[in-house]
């Protein structure tokens, strides 16, 4: 086919795309990696000079004049597309009132207390700390040295401490829970300890206050075998998955040793995400077993204790298990996204009826 023709008969399937998704197809067939076009000028390096020198030009113009003619028909498609929202989200102040939204459970709130039921079940008790924490159990306890880029003014909430009085923080983690329970409690421990913590940072995956779960267990000969089990037997439990398989990767965290990454296998199914299988891996959360030197500030003999722990985010298993991609709604108070993605009243999570029926 000439570069006339084929010129001719993209513009048409241009001009004719009514939709942004058809507008795209256009395009990849064009000027994706197998596109017409891009075969082209792929072409070009397989010919003599003087045949490049003649061919080029019009191989280059084509490209040119397609791209300038899908840009047009995004911008036209855009604007018809914005106009016609615009219409459909018009209020007609005429109207009477809508009646009030259904009050419902926020996903963060939902998610909680799923995992207080998962771990309830497996003998965990909820344990709980202050929000504003002492540098000393936000920080040094955990085995966090001075110099820890954690401890930075980029990352970290400082607050401004009275006369000689201690520094002060807003809780980067709720690990600072475990400290104090370790401190207040005689082993055996299984607890788990959710709750807000905050960090400085805000994008679509960030949020400057965020929600994390924090699970520690102290006993007589503790290893990393009873970790695997712990979080897979939660792991299938929160996702309601049979096939589970976690992979543990050696990591570095100051308060565990040895620390690992744990993946859980998962697959892609038309474009949405799928726990389970092993086509795929994600990482969902970093454990550990409780360093040495944690155990020792807290009173404990880790020559007679051992114990493990994991933390995650509750707002990041709220997106993977319900479908939410960015973070930041979770704060906007949208009443039309609790209503999509909030639970009523009475759904309260049963490991008989589903956590998350």
């Amino acid at each position: 086919m000439s570069t006339d023709a084929l010129q001719s008969e993209l513009l048409a399937r241009i001009y004719a795309a009514d939709t942004l998704d058809a507008l795209e197809a256009v395009r990849l067939a064009a000027l994706g990696k197998a596109g017409q076009i891009t075969q082209l000028m792929k072409s070009l390096g397989g010919l003599q000079p003087e045949e490049r020198l003649a061919v080029a030009p019009a191989y280059q113009a084509l490209r040119e004049t397609v791209s300038a003619a899908l840009e047009a028909r995004k911008a036209d498609l855009g604007r018809a597309a914005l106009t016609a929202r615009l219409e459909a989200e018009r209020i007609d102040m005429s109207l009477p009132p809508a009646p009030p939204l259904a009050g419902s459970v926020h996903p963060i709130s939902q998610v909680m207390d799923e995992l207080s039921e998962i771990f309830a079940d497996l003998g965990f008790a909820v344990a709980e700390g202050p929000e504003i924490e002492s540098d000393w159990h936000n920080f040094t306890a955990l085995n966090i040295p001075p110099e820890h880029p954690a401890r930075a003014m980029h990352d970290t909430f400082y607050a401004t401490p009275a006369e000689g009085g201690e520094r002060m923080v807003l809780r980067t983690h709720t690990s600072p829970v475990q400290i104090r329970t370790m401190m207040a409690e005689k082993p055996p421990i299984r607890i788990i300890a959710p709750g807000r913590v905050y960090r400085s940072d805000s994008d679509a995956t960030h949020t400057p206050m965020f929600h994390q779960v924090e699970g520690l267990v102290i006993d007589r000969g503790i290893h990393l075998g009873h970790l695997k089990w712990t979080l897979e037997t939660f792991v299938k439990a929160f996702f309601e998955v049979d096939d589970v398989t976690l992979r543990l990767r050696p990591s570095y965290f100051p308060f565990t040793e040895p620390g690992v990454e744990v993946d859980v296998g998962c697959s892609w199914e038309n474009g949405t995400l799928k726990i389970g299988g092993t086509s795929s891996w994600m990482e969902i959360l970093g454990a550990g077993m409780v360093h040495r030197r944690v155990l020792e500030n807290c009173g404990l003999d880790p020559a007679e204790w051992q114990g493990f722990a994991f933390g995650c985010g509750i707002d990041r298993l709220a997106m993977l298990k319900y479908g939410m991609t960015d973070l930041r709604a979770f704060f906007d108070a949208d009443l039309r996204w609790l209503k999509h993605f909030g639970f009523a009243s009475l759904d309260v999570p049963t490991l008989s009826a589903g956590v998350g029926a």
